[in-house]
């Protein structure tokens, strides 16, 4: 499979913000605008109290029947979605020999996990009628299905490609020299090829075996290159026969190949790839609704503050994971690893994307803050509100004219009319810092929106400890981010290879603590606490612990990828040397 190119990937994730900035601000009320001030009715959830326990549950937390099918399912469902996915979707992008039954694994697992739970619907009455966790949860698995066909037809496929093309070698007699430059640019064409969008940057460590050369007798003027694919067969037979000879095996063999023309091939890639690209939001979607759905949380008008904290919050939350995974090297072909760009081709920078969903979510949100309230007297947190979103389109487009080249060329143009005294060439070369990105609107804005909520005053006194707790989070990512600018800017990178600055540690943690928090803050979950006497230092410790396991995860993942990367690399091209007869 091919990948997406980076400007389909870049209007993809434009498009998703997008998506989730308008489904936040729809109906926007007080209560989407986390202002838990104005009234409401209280609704039983998970903390239905005693009073009204009598008159039946009023989710499936507190339904006693048939929990055994319901935790079974949740965690396989855990099990599939946060641990054998992702391995999955590392291998697939490296296109490792060891996709495909990975994949098969993870489609069991969440094969017996539908199953379970379409045994616990029967048996259970419809708690949370018309909820969105069981709609997209089918549907994810049926486009998790079909992603997989497409894999193994497109593996059984490329087999009659290859097997047509070994029996079409020849060895050609080469010198030293050719041979060396040869595999050479081989070794460096590879490493195109396999650095995607959220390419590790595994092994793009000096002295790593990905970057050396295999070895190479210098004895004698000429060898014998073999083509592509010689010299490992073990290796290639592992890799092309996937289920081992079985008959199954043989039947696909013959079947497959041939089946479909390349241009359908290339569809099928073309939805293949994008799916590995977006099948983590979905899948952080589906967890999310799942837990929505088990809590019986934002029924009714609810829902409007749920889809607002949920939807806002993950944003940071992906924002955080983002910045962990270009401080684990991810996007260094593109230089958003805190490096110097290696391609020649010309890419936005991650700060100017940074900016452009900045001013793209407050031109969307704008239009929408007073859309509840249509008609009806401006209140003052309909202007603070107002006031927010004009601070997001100010930043965002004050940061992408900082990533211009030609407003940089318009604000250097003194220089051009002006003589200087200095004539050496040295003198007048560009500064090292413009090699470098270094913008700091983006964390100027996290910082300022972390301080209004962090003042942000709420109805009761757990609400307003954890809008304060998140706000302060978001402070100590934009102080973190800014840390980051100062050090590449007393001396900037001068390597291809990933910076990674330890300060983009903390503005991950921050960002994807901060978003956990962001969503806990919602109306119902706070009042769920409340019920059972939780307290705001209870969401503060758990989500601590739960992000520094998954930021460690995530760096194990991304590790596994590059792994993945370099086994492969190596079983590509072995050279056996022989002296011509």
């Amino acid at each position: 499979m091919q990948p997406i190119s980076q400007s389909s990937a870049s209007l993809a994730a434009a498009v998703l913000f997008g998506l989730l900035s308008v489904v936040a601000a729809h109906g926007h009320d007080e209560e989407m605008n986390m202002d838990v001030a104005g009234p409401s009715t209280a609704r039983p959830t998970i903390a239905t109290t005693s009073a009204t326990a009598n008159a039946g549950p009023e989710s499936y937390f507190q339904y006693g029947g048939h929990s055994g099918l319901l935790i079974a399912h949740i965690l396989l469902m855990t099990l599939a979605w946060m641990f054998i996915l992702p391995i999955a979707v590392m291998f697939s992008i490296s296109r490792s020999r060891y996709r495909l039954p990975v994949q098969f694994s993870f489609l069991a697992a969440n094969g017996v996990g539908v199953f379970l739970i379409t045994i616990y619907n029967a048996s259970t009455p419809d708690l949370y009628p018309n909820n969105a966790h069981h709609k997209i949860g089918w549907i994810l698995t049926w486009i998790m299905t079909a992603q997989i066909i497409l894999g193994v037809i497109d593996a059984y496929s490329r087999r009659k490609t290859t097997g047509q093309h070994e029996e079409g070698e020849s060895y050609i007699p080469i010198s030293t020299e050719a041979m060396a430059e040869h595999q050479r640019k081989h070794i460096l064409g590879l490493e195109e090829t396999y650095r995607f969008s959220i390419d590790s940057g595994q092994g793009t460590e000096p002295n790593t075996e990905s970057l050396r050369s295999q070895s190479i007798s210098s004895q004698g003027s000429d060898r014998q290159l073999p083509a592509a694919y010689q010299g490992n067969e073990e290796e290639q037979q592992e890799k092309v026969n996937l289920m081992g000879g079985s008959k199954m095996d043989r039947f696909l063999s013959r079947k497959v190949p041939g089946l479909l023309s390349s241009r359908v091939l290339r569809v099928f890639q073309f939805f293949y790839n994008v799916v590995d690209r977006v099948i983590f939001l979905l899948g952080f979607l589906v967890l999310t609704t799942g837990i929505v759905t088990y809590g019986g949380f934002f029924i009714g008008p609810q829902v409007f503050s749920g889809v607002a904290h949920f939807a806002k919050g993950g944003v940071f939350f992906w924002y955080g994971i983002l910045t962990l995974g270009r401080w684990a090297g991810s996007f260094a072909d593109i230089g958003w690893a805190w490096n110097i760009n290696p391609s020649k081709n010309t890419h936005p920078t991650a700060e100017f994307v940074e900016s452009f969903l900045i001013f793209f979510y407050g031109s969307t949100n704008v239009f929408l803050e007073h859309l509840a309230a249509w008609g009806s007297e401006w209140s003052v947190q309909d202007l603070e509100h107002i006031s927010i979103t004009i601070m997001f389109i100010g930043g965002g487009l004050c940061g992408m004219l900082i990533e211009s080249k030609k407003i940089r060329g318009l604000l250097n143009a003194a220089r051009q009319t002006t003589q200087s005294h200095l004539q050496d060439e040295l003198e007048q070369m560009e500064p090292k810092t413009y090699r470098f990105s270094m913008n700091p609107l983006p964390g100027l804005v996290v910082l300022l929106l972390g301080l209004m909520m962090s003042s942000h005053h709420q109805e009761s006194m757990v609400s307003t400890m954890i809008h304060k707790q998140w706000g302060t989070l978001l402070v100590g990512a934009a102080f973190a981010r800014v840390t980051t600018y100062v050090v590449f800017y007393l001396s900037p990178p001068t390597s291809v290879l990933p910076g990674r600055p330890p300060t983009e540690l903390i503005t991950a943690f921050c960002l994807m603590a901060g978003g956990l928090i962001f969503m806990a803050s919602a109306r119902d979950l706070v009042m769920t606490m409340e019920r059972y006497n939780l307290d705001a230092m209870f969401v503060f410790t758990v989500s601590m612990g739960f992000i520094t396991f998954l930021m460690a995860w995530i760096i194990l993942v991304i590790a596994i990828k590059g792994w993945a990367v370099k086994k492969e690399n190596k079983s590509v091209f072995v050279y056996q040397p022989t002296s011509l007869a």
